[in-house]
């Protein structure tokens, strides 16, 4: 072979190293869009052009805190400025739609604000991202303060009557009526899922493992439009490993990724949808008549929340993959786990495993250091991590008992785990009586997840009472 010839094998890897560069700023590029696109329409005026600049604007400052080119009182390189002249002419270029009246709603679903209020609202997060930079950065006092101010948005969004009255606020700002105002007037697509990535990366730099990330991995990262309503939640280091990794298009990753997509179409449009028609809810719960009923009712929504969000983790995983980026997987076939040890960790992984990481462990481990008895810290870790989990869903009573219920659970699991332990050895030797002892215990465990779900089903815990008192014939 002469010598100025290049082997396949050698194009193939240059092919895959110049393609890397063009998909990440083609997935860069379609997230920011897709946090526009995606966000739905909403009584107060432009609030689906705001609440996705606001994800932009949070997204940026935590990137400037936790970066450390920033802390050094330097001035952003290029790339720096490159990314964040993208980020802000994307918002700009919605924003100049209104001016193309019948273009005026391509990307928002109503005609956006001013160019100037946005140029404003973009010099504004410029300089917050600065200031992050150079006083958050080196500190991690600060940096607590940032994920104490990021829960403490979260849990304002999810608590009915203060994002009611912050509804109310905005509306009379523009001179609408405050007294229609509606918690469902502020829908922030995808926020409790950027705002945990977001802390993630904070917690990382806290413990110095975040990896170095330019303002365009870390954007990408954060409001990844596969992941974006509904997970997974990625962790930096992971999803920075597929972006940065070599990439050309392949059939066998287009082939897996397309079959994951039916998968997940067929779960989510076909099966739970249909199961929806029977599923528990407000309504057919006070209609159902007699226990056989309502244990149908029941069974149905068990089905369709795994089928909805399995499905829906499908389709975002298969789009990814595509692209080369390999989401982490979120379900494990969970219904057959024969305890609820192993159901919490085939059944929402990644959320599991965020809550694991940065509470749960932390929370044990300083625990321990006061000399709390085993029993007490596995109970109050337990209990108080399901707890915040029932109200990531939401701020409400049944939110609280459908996590208290599972913590209750997850206790006296490991409380009857540690004791049998050295009791049920025997078991072992027998295949035939451990397989029908693992068949009882996912029927048992099955049937307590389902339980549970009655409080997370309905909007109160009096309407959830009567549920029980049917199903139980009382």
């Amino acid at each position: 072979m002469l010598a100025t010839e290049t082997s396949p094998p050698a194009a193939a890897g240059r092919l895959a190293l110049a393609q890397a560069p063009a998909r990440n700023l083609a997935l860069f590029a379609a997230s920011v869009l897709a946090l526009y696109a995606l966000q739905p329409a909403m009584p107060i005026r432009q609030m689906d052009f705001w609440l996705p600049t606001a994800s932009l604007a949070l997204t940026v400052i935590v990137w400037a805190a936790t970066s450390s080119a920033l802390a050094t009182h330097r001035q952003p390189d290029r790339a720096t400025l490159t990314d964040a002249a993208l980020i802000g002419g994307i918002a700009l270029g919605i924003a100049a739609l209104r001016f193309v009246e019948p273009l005026s709603a391509l990307i928002t679903r109503t005609s956006p604000p001013a160019v100037l209020s946005v140029l404003a609202a973009l010099a504004i997060t410029a300089l917050l991202a600065v200031a992050a930079g150079r006083i958050i950065g080196p500190r991690s006092a600060w940096t607590t303060a940032l994920v104490i101010a990021l829960v403490a948005l979260l849990f304002a969004l999810k608590y009915e009557p203060l994002t009611q009255a912050f509804a109310a606020l905005l509306r009379v700002t523009q001179g609408q009526s405050a007294a229609q105002a509606s918690a469902l007037d502020v829908r922030w697509l995808g926020f409790s899922y950027i705002c945990f990535r977001l802390i993630a990366a904070l917690r990382e730099r806290a413990s110095g493992r975040l990896p170095a990330m330019s303002l365009r991995e870390f954007v990408t990262y954060a409001v990844f439009a596969p992941a974006l309503i509904a997970g997974p939640i990625d962790r930096p280091d992971r999803f920075l490993k597929d972006l940065r990794a070599p990439f050309a298009f392949n059939w066998p990753d287009a082939t897996e990724g397309a079959r994951r997509i039916a998968i997940g179409a067929f779960k989510k449009f076909v099966l739970a949808d249909w199961l929806a028609l029977l599923a528990l809810n407000e309504i057919n719960a006070t209609q159902a008549q007699g226990a056989g009923w309502m244990w149908l009712l029941v069974y149905a929504y068990a089905w369709r929340i795994y089928f909805d969000f399995g499905g829906y983790t499908d389709i975002a995983i298969g789009v990814a993959r595509i692209f080369g980026v390999r989401l982490p997987e979120n379900f494990n076939r969970p219904y057959l786990k024969p305890n609820l040890t192993q159901f919490w960790n085939s059944w929402h992984m990644s959320l599991a495993q965020w809550f694991r990481a940065y509470y749960f462990n932390p929370l044990t481990r300083a625990l321990r250091t006061r000399a709390w008895a085993t029993p007490a810290i596995i109970f109050v870790g337990q209990v108080t991590t399901m707890l915040l989990i029932g109200v990531w869903h939401g701020v409400t009573l049944n939110f609280a008992l459908w996590g208290l219920w599972h913590g209750a659970g997850l206790f006296l699991h490991n409380r009857w785990a540690d004791f049998a332990k050295a009791r049920l050895t025997s078991l072992q030797e027998r295949p035939h009586l451990q397989r029908a002892t693992n068949a009882a215990g996912a029927l048992l465990t099955f049937h307590f997840v389902a339980l549970g779900w009655v409080w997370f089903a309905l909007p109160d815990a009096a309407l959830s009472l009567g549920v029980f008192r049917k199903l139980f014939g009382l």
